[in-house]
């Protein structure tokens, strides 16, 4: 089937038009960085209408980012694409026809991470709008993270029957998984090596063409569609690996009285060949849409493959455990405070908290999955009365959040930092406890931002995470 492919694609030609499924924080950055090379002629970037996010097509259109935070170049850069007449969103879905590649960069969430049940709606139902409409000789690239196997089953099938093409055939087909992190989305669209994975050769030297006029330093790397599924879901997935073992040893070291990062900065210091530790930070717990679900999505790769595993029998998975352990992380904040509480003489019930921080991630309005989201809860459920501020996220469902610090942290008891924003690197001490007004204010540190000698010496309960040194600290 792929030489009848390759000479459909022959004939065809080089990729002049493109469409982008998903204007979020992958599919809006690579959407414009399409459009602003000569080798294209139009991008268009899907969005659905709807009342959540249908906002984002005239914003688009207008040359405005609708994405906050700190994101070099992206507003200048649509701008830029939008003037030129290279990039247009839209609702339409029929233009899909047009298009000589499609790419889908659609959230993939689960809805039971017991079962392992993912909740694919959303990227089913954008694949069924690409089989509606899909011509011969089109590429459809899934960009989204998925569970291994899904490009050459679920995604198949769909198109197949949605369209009446043969993939393989009539049409390529591939994974090319983004690679980004929010604040550096248009550099590392650029930067960093790209992961292809075509269901034949054909598909992948297709897709490879794509991909190559966007990569600066970066280089295609291609494989089958299903290694490239595993490529994703493990990278993402020994990272969290990696910050539960810092976070485990932070546990470990406040319990032995001991400061994590005296011991990180030991470990870091043994350099060598053939040494090849990685050391993370610390903190109050993993957020985000990729690290908190990747992990089950390799996990149920290996459930629903057709081939058993060899496992102790009984045992969580290395990469479970993990998971496990940084979704501790905001319950031991939670019990970190009301510890400090105590110390100060304050019952949760009688006490107000305030969070700084609901971004997952410091300098960034990405508020998806927050480490802050259950801690808050757990509060809540403590009694605890509770005021959030951010200076980058907005909106958050059913959660004030407000822009005002000092309206926040005013009589508060404590102060607790989610995240680590740069703004909050900047707090005072005396600042803080004036607006307080508590005999023994209590700040809770989750992201290592201030100085604890500073807060206990102007007569602040001190608690941070990995602190075992300072937090039973004597009360000035």
């Amino acid at each position: 089937m792929s030489d009848y492919l390759k000479k459909i694609l022959d004939e065809k030609g080089p990729i002049k038009n493109i469409g982008v499924i998903g204007m979020g924080y992958v599919g809006i950055p690579a959407a414009v960085l399409f459009a602003d090379l000569d080798v294209f002629d139009k991008v268009w970037g899907f969005q659905r209408d709807s009342a959540s996010s249908g906002f984002k097509i005239d914003m688009l259109n207008r040359g405005e980012s609708p994405l906050k935070g700190e994101e070099p170049g992206l507003e200048e850069l649509i701008s830029k694409v939008v003037k030129a007449d290279k990039f247009k969103c839209t609702s339409d879905f029929s233009k899909i026809s047009e298009v000589d590649a499609v790419t889908l960069a659609i959230q993939t969430p689960f809805e039971d991470t017991v079962s392992l049940k993912p909740d694919f709606g959303a990227l089913i139902e954008g694949v069924k709008q690409v089989g509606r409409y899909l011509t011969e000789g089109t590429l459809v690239v899934l960009e989204s993270t998925i569970t291994p196997g899904t490009t050459i089953g679920l995604a198949k099938e769909i198109l197949e029957e949605a369209s009446g093409l043969a993939a393989g055939k009539d049409f390529a087909l591939a994974h090319a998984p983004e690679r980004v992190m929010v604040g550096r989305l248009l550099r590392n669209i650029q930067e960093h090596d790209r992961i292809i994975g075509g269901i034949d050769d054909v598909s992948t030297q297709r897709a490879v063409e794509l991909y190559n006029p966007v990569l600066t330093t970066g280089k295609a790397i291609p494989m089958s569609a299903t290694a490239a599924e595993v490529t994703k879901t493990t990278e993402n997935t020994f990272r969290d690996l990696q910050i539960a073992a810092i976070n485990q040893l932070a546990l470990y070291c406040e319990a032995m009285g001991i400061n994590v990062y005296d011991v990180r900065n030991g470990v870091d210091s043994l350099k060598g060949e053939g040494i090849t530790r990685a050391v993370l930070y610390p903190g109050a717990g993993v957020g985000g849409h990729c690290l908190t679900k990747d992990t089950y999505h390799l996990e149920r790769g290996v459930k629903i493959s057709d081939h058993e595993l060899d496992y102790p029998a009984g045992l969580d998975s290395i990469f479970v455990l993990a998971r496990k352990v940084n979704d501790f992380m905001p319950v031991h904040m939670h019990n970190m405070t009301i510890d400090a509480l105590n110390r100060a003489g304050k019952k949760p019930e009688d006490s107000k908290v305030a969070i700084l921080g609901w971004a997952f991630l410091n300098d960034s309005d990405d508020a998806r999955n927050p480490p802050s989201e259950p801690y808050r809860d757990l509060l809540l459920n403590s009694g605890c009365a509770v005021d959030v501020h951010d200076p980058h996220v907005l909106e958050y469902p059913d959660v004030d959040i407000s822009h005002d610090l000092s309206g926040v942290v005013d009589g508060a008891d404590v102060v607790a930092i989610l995240t680590g924003h740069s703004e909050y690197f900047k707090l005072k001490p005396a600042f803080l406890k004036k607006l307080m007004a508590q005999e023994y204010p209590v700040i809770v540190d989750g992201r290592n931002v201030i100085e604890a000698d500073d807060y206990i010496d102007e007569g602040f309960v001190y608690k941070g995470i990995g602190r075992g040194d300072k937090n039973n600290h004597h009360l000035k």
